[in-house]
């Protein structure tokens, strides 16, 4: 089912998340793709086929359904009969000759004989005064289907920020091979120069043979990448609902740029959360539900009326009709009322205080998130810098070791050093993109 509502892109233009002007720009090798799906793509498919954004719909369509339910108990109940009844009762076979206009006063009353009659009925019943019962439950099913439409957006935009979590985790994933390939080659490249020195006479043996074993580590380390991202595809789709994104149609990465998070200590947005409004919504309704049941002890006031038909099977048929209103008042039920009564206004003041708890828990959640971005920030400053320090430093230890200056420790130190920083660095990356998405969640900000 197609969602009417907007849904906001916090992965376009990441820039003006945090205005900050001191930008980080990370570089990223553009990973080719014949067919790359986009997360747009993926949070459409994702609002329109995950099984709990269907269910939700189909909890907003209930909802509605049970205001229409509330409603009708203003319009009158009419029903339709037919009976078809024998007897030689006495009293029974008298009135049902009397409703067929055919009794005398010469019949034997004692013995009537066999009496068959068919009777066909319009009946209808209203109720006209009930102390405002039928209002609240009206107003209660309203407010519920208020509650259910919020609580579709509350799960709207989880679900937006969960596939876009999914999204960054199979370019977290493509990325940490790209590091790992990177990885390989250095270490295949110092093995080529470890094997001309040995072949000069310039370097042992046991300088080739701990590259060569480093080098298995890095294929290994390979193998691990490549397989994550078949895991993190799988979990991508199903954060989606459907196999959208194949191992041909792989997100693309790109070049990105990313501002420096500056982060707002004010918790107020939680105000804007759907959650905070559907708990609210359903405080709301069970107050109404508790005023309709304190109403119950009222005095009601209903009329009724029908048509009747009564003949003999295959005679005329004689109409009658019976009118009436009832006024009913339980004066006593066994303390049910009472208890009933007290039931509710527990049950309100429980509403209230799960309104107050999500208030609570939803200060605390974008609290987190605050803190989770502007670690992601840092961490990203800090692991940039280092990448170059990491290169600079490998770049020199590889001329030192090609004029002998330097040994296979200290070379195979830089390069695992740098692989190191390249994944931190590129887990700060991604770990940033996502606080961002993340944040925004915590503000109920994915989806308008």
């Amino acid at each position: 089912m197609k969602s009417s509502r907007q849904v906001s892109q916090p992965w376009k233009n990441q820039n003006r998340v945090f205005p900050n002007p001191g930008k980080i720009t990370v570089m990223l090798a553009l990973l080719s793709s014949a067919q790359a799906v986009t997360l747009d793509e993926c949070i459409r498919t994702t609002l329109e086929a995950n099984p709990d954004a269907q269910a939700a719909e189909a909890r907003i369509a209930a909802a509605h359904e049970a205001v229409r339910q509330a409603t009708s108990a203003y319009f009158p109940t009419v029903t339709l009969s037919s009976t078809i009844a024998r007897t030689d009762n006495a009293p029974q076979a008298f009135f049902m000759q009397l409703n067929q206009r055919v009794a005398s006063m010469q019949s034997d009353f004692n013995h009537p004989g066999d009496v068959d009659n068919w009777r066909n009925s319009v009946g209808a019943k209203a109720r006209l005064l009930d102390a405002g019962q039928r209002g609240y439950q009206r107003d209660a099913a309203k407010l519920g289907a208020q509650a259910e439409a919020a609580s579709k957006r509350a799960l709207d935009n989880e679900l937006v920020h969960q596939v876009t979590r999914a999204f960054y985790s199979v370019l977290q994933a493509q990325a940490f091979v790209q590091v790992r390939q990177e990885s390989v080659a250095s270490l295949t490249e110092s093995l080529r120069v470890a094997n001309e020195r040995l072949r000069a006479g310039s370097a042992a043996k046991s300088d080739v043979l701990n590259i060569e074993v480093r080098l298995a580590e890095a294929r290994e380390d390979l193998i691990r990448a490549q397989h994550g991202v078949q895991l993190t595809l799988a979990a991508l789709n199903m954060a989606i609902g459907r196999d959208l994104v194949s191992e041909t149609a792989l997100p693309e990465a790109m070049r990105q740029a990313v501002a420096s998070p500056v982060i707002e200590p004010n918790l107020d947005a939680v105000e804007a959360r759907p959650e905070l409004e559907a708990a609210r919504l359903a405080a709301q309704a069970q107050e109404k539900m508790q005023r309709k049941t304190e109403r119950e002890n009222w005095p009601t006031l209903s009329a009724f009326g029908s048509a009747d038909w009564d003949s003999e099977v295959n005679s005329d048929f004689q109409r009658s009709y019976f009118v009436g209103a009832v006024a009913e008042w339980d004066i006593f039920t066994g303390f049910r009322q009472s208890g009933a009564s007290a039931e509710a206004k527990a049950r309100t003041a429980a509403a209230k205080a799960a309104a107050q708890k999500a208030l609570n828990s939803l200060r605390l959640d974008l609290k987190q998130a605050q803190l989770e971005t502007r670690e992601a920030g840092e961490r990203l400053d800090v692991t940039q810098r280092s990448v170059a320090s990491a290169e600079e430093a490998l770049r020199i230890t590889n001329e030192r070791y090609r004029q002998g200056a330097a040994d296979v420790t200290e070379l195979l130190t830089a390069q695992v050093g740098l692989t190191a920083t390249r994944s931190r660095s590129t887990a700060a990356y991604y770990d940033l993109l996502v606080a961002q998405s993340n944040l925004k969640r915590a503000r109920g900000e994915l989806v308008k």
